[in-house]
């Protein structure tokens, strides 16, 4: 449940972030970069347990 709650707000972050980027004023590649991998983990973290779970 805990991986489940980390990785959605993971993920909603990340979406918020790709939208934020076009209207910061200054570092717009760093915010959207940010987002990428706020998504990027927010898909990879459940992957991770998964397979951890197998072991």
């Amino acid at each position: 449940m805990l991986m489940f709650l980390l990785s959605l707000i993971l993920f909603v972050g990340g979406i918020f972030l790709f939208g934020v980027a076009f209207m910061v004023p200054s570092f717009h590649a760093v915010v959207f970069a940010a987002g990428i991998i706020a998504v990027c983990l927010a898909m990879a973290l459940p992957m991770m347990d998964s397979q951890r779970m197998k072991h």
